[in-house]
């Protein structure tokens, strides 16, 4: 019996396969490696869910894995045209990030709300002063991304006293279609964006939505950075349009030490680890030999990606 084909696209630590060992054949590569051995793969493993060469090296000669599985709740990074109208099966790791998600951002809510950074910064300079701070409780959010990362925000801020309003592609019940977005913006004193990155969505929050919002709102941004158009809320923030923002992820990553989103007034930085708890990795790992040994047993997969939309549909 010929044992299935499994390519790892490796990122450190590299995942925990032992459940795997002799029911499959592991190759591991780095993006420098992936072109050449593709062919030969029956499955990927997209380990390093920040490396984009899967995008360059699958338009390439030879036969394709039947089943890729990126290590994120993101597809975007490995899509590419001739990857989307193959036959391949996408898979991602739906699910692993969402209430971790939810939490750090009901933590950037209070945190902006109590005035944290400043206490922080405070207690740096051994200044004693005191303060006024914004009460949570009977404030609006509205959350752009209805998955499953945006239904535990919303419910993650509810629990806090916050009304939150969905929106996502389409509406439904319990959620708003974009045509609702202008409106909801207007009135929330919390804007999250946590909509995967589209053909609709790059960019969207731009200087239009940045002069709809108020100005006690904050924008936070834990989807990805290239939904954001970052000189337009650089600009927001030193015209003080809006209170303040938090960053969890940006255009360019790591952020240059010399970017200017650095200083920015009333903006918090932090480097992509909203959905990163203790474990994760061994999360993500046994979510992929579970997967896989549903793929070896012929059974369907779970959380398919549906690869003209970015995500995985159904909610």
């Amino acid at each position: 019996m010929t044992l299935p084909t499994l390519l790892v696209l490796d990122a450190d630590p590299p995942p925990r396969l032992g459940r795997l060992t002799g029911r499959t054949r592991v190759l591991h590569t780095d993006d420098a490696g992936l072109a050449a051995l593709l062919p030969e793969a029956d499955v990927l493993l997209v380990w390093d869910f920040r490396s984009r060469a899967v995008r360059d090296a699958w338009p390439g000669a030879g036969p394709r894995p039947a089943w890729v599985h990126t290590a994120s709740a993101g597809v975007d990074h490995l899509l590419c045209p001739e990857l989307a109208a193959s036959d391949t099966v996408v898979t991602n790791a739906r699910g692993v990030f969402d209430q971790p998600m939810a939490e750090y951002v009901a933590a950037l809510v209070l945190a902006a709300a109590k005035d944290l950074p400043h206490t922080v910064r405070l207690q740096r300079d051994r200044v004693w002063r005191h303060r006024e701070t914004r009460r949570v409780a009977g404030t609006r959010a509205c959350v752009v991304g209805s998955g499953p990362i945006g239904r535990a925000i919303a419910a993650t801020l509810k629990a806090l006293g916050v009304t939150p309003a969905l929106v996502g592609r389409v509406p439904r019940t319990g959620v708003h279609g974009p045509a609702d977005l202008d409106r909801l913006i207007a009135r929330a004193d919390w804007v999250i964006a946590a909509a995967p990155l589209t053909g609709q969505t790059r960019g969207m929050f731009d200087a239009h939505r940045f002069g709809v919002m108020q100005p006690s709102a904050v924008f936070v941004n834990v989807g990805r950075g290239e939904l954001v158009d970052e000189p337009a809320l650089a600009e927001a923030l030193r015209r003080r349009w809006i209170a303040g923002a938090a960053l969890d992820v940006f255009t360019t990553e790591p952020l240059p030490a010399d970017s200017p989103l650095w200083d920015l007034p009333g903006l918090l930085v932090s480097p992509h680890m909203s959905g990163d708890t203790a474990g994760w990795r061994d999360e993500l790992g046994t979510q992929f030999v579970d997967l896989f040994e549903r793929w070896a047993a012929g059974r369907p997969l779970v959380n398919v990606v549906d690869k003209k939309r970015g995500y995985v549909p159904g909610h």
